[in-house]
Parts: C-alpha cells; structure tokens; sequence
C-alpha cells in the first residue's frame, strides 16, 4: 500500500527543520509518544536505529526506526519496522517561499502476516488519516507551539 500525504507550514525551511530534527519535540506532534531510546549509530545518521513506545487507545507498541537518508532540509528518508508491518518513508521539504515550507511524505505500507494484510486490505484509509493526522500535528506545533502532548 502506498500513498502521500503533504502539508504546507508557515514557517521557513531551516526553521521546519530544526523542529522536526530534535527528538526532544516529538512528544509534541506524536500522538502517545510514550518514550524513544537510541539503540545504534549516531542520532540522525544514516543507519542509526531508534526504539519508539506508543500508545495508541489500550494498546502499547514498539517501533523501530531505522534512517536510511538523512539530506536535511531537502529529504529525511526512514524505515519504521513494528510486527506484521514493515513502514518506508519518505520525505521532502520544499521551500515555498521565504516563510513556509512544502513537507510531503510518500508512505509505502508492506503487511506480514494474514491479520496485518487483512487489516491493510481493509482499513488504507485508517493509514493515511494517520500519517495525515501528524503531519497536521507537527505543523501546528512549529506554528504554535500546540503540543499533543497536553491532551493525553
């Protein structure tokens, strides 16, 4: 499954950037965010890995994140493995204009599984309001400072 979501943020492009580089501000456009640790490499790097803990409703879940491009502030491209879903991402900045930014993530979902393929199969609309969802977060926090962190 594959799609892309985009949003045009207000702001320049270094500004995006120095946002959404800091994994301190993740709380803050992530919904459930429950933590993240470093598990190798160097923060941002290419080939660093990241454990991500959600909590999404009742349910926890774990989360890989592996970089694969890192070309700030044009691209940032990662790979997001959980069980039954293997998540590559792709984004791109561009710059509008002098006071905002174009980000747009290309997103391609492959299921393992029979119950993950089946929920891909069903619910490709659930997928895409969600990457939607924090795209629309992340720019209402480098905007406005609203943080999603303070509704949980």
């Amino acid at each position: 499954m594959r799609y892309t979501t985009e949003v045009i943020i207000d702001l320049p492009r270094e500004e995006v950037i120095q946002k959404l580089d800091n994994p301190e501000n993740m709380q803050h456009w992530q919904r459930g965010l429950l933590g993240y640790e470093l598990l190798e490499g160097s923060p941002g790097q290419p080939g660093a890995k990241m454990k991500l803990e959600y909590k999404m409703g009742k349910r926890e879940m774990s989360m890989t994140e592996t970089i694969t491009k890192n070309d700030f502030p044009s691209e940032f491209h990662a790979n997001y493995d959980t069980k039954g879903v293997h998540n590559i991402q792709r984004n791109f900045f561009y710059e509008v204009d002098d006071s905002s930014t174009k980000w747009v993530s290309e997103s391609e979902f492959q299921f393992s599984g029979f119950g993950m393929k089946l929920l891909g199969w069903l619910m490709p609309g659930a997928f895409k309001k969600q990457s939607q969802k924090y795209l629309n977060d992340f720019k209402a926090f480098a905007e406005n400072g609203t943080s999603v962190a303070e509704d949980e």
